[in-house]
């Protein structure tokens, strides 16, 4: 025990919300005063705040006393001074009812559960409970249930997040506390059948939603999303999960952008091992940090934990010189490349995941670059891409923005020129027939 000292009753720190005693008695306070020389100190922590002894300090307050004797135990934490706080109580003064003893329980055990503890240390911490509050085993797992109950829930919905985002299970192992084999099972068991009825609806497409039945996705303007120069257009992506996917099935975007492929994947409850050259600062916990395109120039594939679980590759590249300077001013960004360099890459690229792929697809959204080209000449990347890409076409989706118009110089040039203005914009899906690897 600390040696007792004296300070002045000013100094002492009370903290409410630390204080266990729920109700305090004036009669007791009253007493007190009377005589203060017999109390005994009162404990502060070395931050000067009460651990016990509010009556006492109140008494000395009452009588206008300058000094108070104290004594002083350090504590780690605010848990640690409350926890400390009940034990002084229950062992002098005034007794916790039983009420505030389910209370004092309820907030330590939930501000417990915030360091993620295996069962077993929550099972050995109800028992200190127990023991600080001196009430049965029984009553604190009673007066706990709820919290194991929603920590439960909480820790599984980390996990089912980690999960479709295509963390390891190391990973979320870390994240949630749990054993190795614990998250194995919980991983095994992610099915469609342990989701709400409302989270199986938007999982399955059953709501909120218009199934594509021609292959022209015709929109009037561009979904609201993240502001960024190449976020892809979601209600498209929307169309390929559902045409190309099911729950739980993962979808590899090494064109992230500002990550709408996440946020569609999240609502459809599809798993997604996401990329960009540049995260946006804003996703950049989401948005891997991987660039296609080695400083050689070589394709370097983003990598799921799994190929066999991929069942789309969804590129949405930069339309070459249409995107020039707009993200770096690298020679090896596909949009500051030559064209001979920019169609050769997307290709080896896609060549690439083909080879890695097994059943699955891979889907190109790709527009045609006209006023950007030098001479303004027509530049077919979706032709190119046909011809160098030996895979076999599932099919070839139309998607204009029906609202896209031109500037009133373009415009002229057309007229001039006798030239059609570009408006097209498609996306190619291949079927793959390579094998995970």
């Amino acid at each position: 025990m600390s040696e007792v000292q004296r300070m002045p009753v000013a100094d002492v720190v009370f903290r409410d919300d630390l204080y266990p005693r729920i109700e305090t008695h004036p009669v007791t306070v009253q007493k007190y005063a009377e005589d203060l020389n017999v109390l005994p100190p009162i404990e502060v922590n070395q931050h000067k705040e009460l651990i016990d002894g509010w009556h006492r300090w109140t008494a000395h307050k009452k009588k206008e006393a300058e000094t108070i004797p104290f004594i002083v135990t350090e504590t780690k934490s605010d848990n640690h001074l409350l926890e400390l706080a009940i034990e002084r109580n229950a062992k002098h003064g005034l007794q916790l009812s039983q009420s505030d003893k389910e209370k004092m329980a309820g907030r330590l055990y939930s501000a417990f559960l915030t360091g993620k503890p295996s069962k077993n240390d929550a099972a050995r911490y109800k028992e200190h409970l127990a023991k600080i509050l001196s009430v049965g085993n029984s009553s604190i797992r009673r007066w706990t249930s709820r919290d194991d109950k929603d920590y439960k829930r909480e820790l599984e919905q980390v996990a089912f997040r980690l999960w479709l985002a295509c963390n390891t299970q190391d990973e979320i192992a870390n994240a949630t506390g749990w054993s190795q084999p614990i998250v194995a099972t919980f991983i095994e068991n992610a099915q469609l059948s342990n989701l709400d009825k409302s989270q199986q609806s938007a999982a399955t497409h059953a709501t909120d939603f218009q199934p594509p039945i021609y292959n022209v996705w015709k929109q009037q303007t561009k979904t609201n999303g993240s502001n960024h120069f190449g976020n892809s257009e979601v209600r498209w992506l929307d169309n390929l999960l559902y045409l190309y996917t099911q729950p739980f099935d993962m979808v590899v975007d090494p064109f992230a952008g500002g990550g709408s492929t996440i946020d569609i994947c999240k609502k459809r409850f599809r798993r997604y091992f996401v990329s960009d050259r540049k995260p946006i600062i804003e996703r950049e916990k989401e948005i891997r940090n991987h660039d296609l395109v080695g400083e050689d120039g070589k394709v370097s594939l983003l990598k799921p934990p799994q190929w066999s679980d991929v069942k789309l590759v969804y590129l949405d590249p930069p339309y070459w010189k249409q995107a020039e300077g707009q993200y770096s001013n690298d020679p090896t960004d596909l949009a500051n490349m030559d064209l001979e360099t920019f169609t050769a890459t997307l290709a080896a690229i896609i060549k690439a995941y083909a080879s890695k792929v097994k059943d699955g697809y891979i889907a190109l959204i790709l527009q045609p670059t006209q006023w950007n080209a030098p001479g303004r000449e027509f530049t077919d990347h979706v032709g190119d891409m046909l011809r160098a890409v030996k895979l076999p076409v599932d099919m070839r989706y139309s998607v204009p923005y029906e609202s896209q118009q031109c500037n009133a110089q373009m415009v002229e040039w057309a007229k001039e020129n006798k030239r059609c203005l570009v408006l097209t914009r498609e996306i190619v899906v291949w079927k793959t027939n390579g094998g995970s690897k």
